[in-house]
């Protein structure tokens, strides 16, 4: 365990073990910006969670069609915050993108938006069907060396896919700082699948995206509750059967919870921060939330509770569907 310790990014940076996901800044159709929660709140997340000791805000120029990082961009330029975010965005490959310097324009924009002249860390949002992971690594590797980024990594690559990256990255005398993988009491499958023991072997973090499974293990959802967003309602993990079969392990997050003065969302993080070399990565659309998962940090859960967490957990092998 990492005991609330410093986790690394590529070869100058190291960070808090948690930060903050901005997926739902901006985000209108599938999180609801724009109704129940809004600009002002996007910016008092980001405030909050900087006060509270995280630094690494998580965006991608997908979110929101680029919303996620205007947002970002112009709450830096309001000078209200504590101190400048750690900044990771992500370019995405999509099939129109056959040129691997698409990359590069990309960034490109991502900078603009975000009103920066590099980000901390570029990483490819997920492996390319037509563009080969060399090439890939080639732009990232040139983002770095014209300045634009500090450091870079991937995201939702598979073990082999993230060695073949890191190996041409090395070519390059380039680390591969992450891999930004799906992880969570729920979701343990970068144990089983090789990709946590390849990020250990390989001294790359790897980044816990939907590390409240969406919401799932804060106890906020039970049978007969609506779940919010359209993400939530077409996951099948909601339905009531989905929900009875979690019920366990929700049921122990509590009776943990209640015992240490926590939350289950902050049991559920703390199992996952004080891990090694683990970073993840909690969405917050307001301060309160953002303060609330800042809470996972500071202590940690007892050997005795990380086995009935992982007892209990670990036969589920859930996939997560939607992230």
């Amino acid at each position: 365990m990492q005991q609330d310790g410093k986790v690394k990014l590529g070869s100058e940076m190291e960070v808090a073990p948690l930060g903050v996901g901005a997926w739902a800044w901006g985000t209108r159709y599938l999180w609801g910006y724009g109704s129940s929660y809004g600009r002002e709140d996007a910016e008092a997340a980001l405030r909050a969670s900087l006060e509270s000791g995280v630094e690494l805000v998580d965006t991608a120029e997908i979110y929101g069609n680029g919303a996620s990082e205007r947002i970002i961009g112009e709450v830096l330029r309001s000078g209200e915050l504590p101190r400048r975010p750690v900044i990771a965005t992500k370019f995405a490959p999509l099939p129109h993108r056959l040129d691997p310097r698409a990359l590069l324009r990309a960034l490109d924009g991502s900078l603009r938006r975000l009103g920066v002249e590099s980000v901390d860390l570029y990483q490819v949002h997920f492996p390319s069907p037509l563009l080969k992971v060399e090439s890939l690594m080639d732009a990232l590797a040139e983002a770095v060396k014209e300045g634009k980024a500090r450091a870079v990594g991937v995201s939702n690559y598979g073990a082999s896919q993230m060695r073949r990256a890191y190996e041409r990255l090395a070519h390059h005398g380039v680390p591969l700082a992450s891999n930004q993988v799906r992880y969570n009491l729920l979701d343990r499958s970068p144990e089983y699948n090789g990709v946590l023991d390849a990020c250990r072997e390989l001294g790359v973090t790897l980044i816990a995206y939907s590390p409240l499974a969406q919401g799932l293990l804060t106890g906020k959802y039970r049978p007969g509750v609506r779940p919010s967003g359209l993400v939530r309602r077409f996951d099948r993990r909601f339905s009531p059967r989905g929900l009875a079969r979690i019920e366990p392990v929700v049921s122990a997050l509590e009776r943990i919870a209640e015992k240490r003065g926590k939350t289950p969302s902050q049991v559920a993080l703390n199992w996952l921060v004080t891990q090694r070399d683990v970073l993840a990565i909690p969405g917050a659309k307001n301060g309160e939330q953002a303060r609330q998962n800042a809470g996972a940090l500071g202590w940690s859960l007892s050997p005795e509770e990380v086995g009935e967490l992982d007892q209990i957990t670990s036969v589920l092998r859930t996939r997560v569907r939607s992230g």
